[in-house]
C-alpha cells in the first residue's frame, strides 16, 4: 500500500534574491515537478530572517517513495538543487527529510 509522502527542504536567500527566487521556482522548477508522475503538489512557506535574509520551506507532495525516487535518484535524503537555484540561495540544506501523511484535513 502506498501512502502520500512530504519531502520537506529549506534554504535562505538574501532580500534581494527572494523575488528571483519566487520566479525561479514558479517558472523553472514547477513546471518540470507538474511532468513527473507522482508529484501532488507543494508548499512554499516564507519567513523574514533576523538578519534580512529570507527562509524557505520547500514542501513537495508525492503519491509514495518510488515517485520521489523518479525525481531524486536513488539517494532520497540528498537534495536537488540545480545551480540556477543555488545561484539564488546564500545557504541551504544539502539533505531533504521525509514525511509520511498521517491525517489530512
Amino acid at each position: 500500500m502506498s501512502v502520500e509522502v512530504v519531502r520537506s527542504w529549506s534554504g535562505e536567500t538574501s532580500a534581494g534574491d527572494e523575488a528571483a527566487y519566487l520566479e525561479h521556482l514558479e517558472r523553472d522548477t514547477l513546471p518540470k515537478l507538474r511532468e513527473l508522475a507522482g508529484f501532488l503538489g507543494w508548499h512554499v512557506l516564507r519567513r523574514r530572517a533576523a538578519d534580512g535574509g529570507v527562509c524557505f520551506v520547500v514542501q513537495t507532495r508525492w503519491v509514495d517513495h518510488a515517485s520521489i525516487q523518479a525525481f531524486a535518484g536513488d539517494d532520497l535524503d540528498v537534495a536537488v538543487v540545480p545551480p540556477a537555484a543555488q545561484a539564488l540561495l546564500r545557504r541551504y540544506d544539502p539533505h531533504v527529510a521525509h514525511f509520511e501523511v498521517a491525517l489530512r484535513a
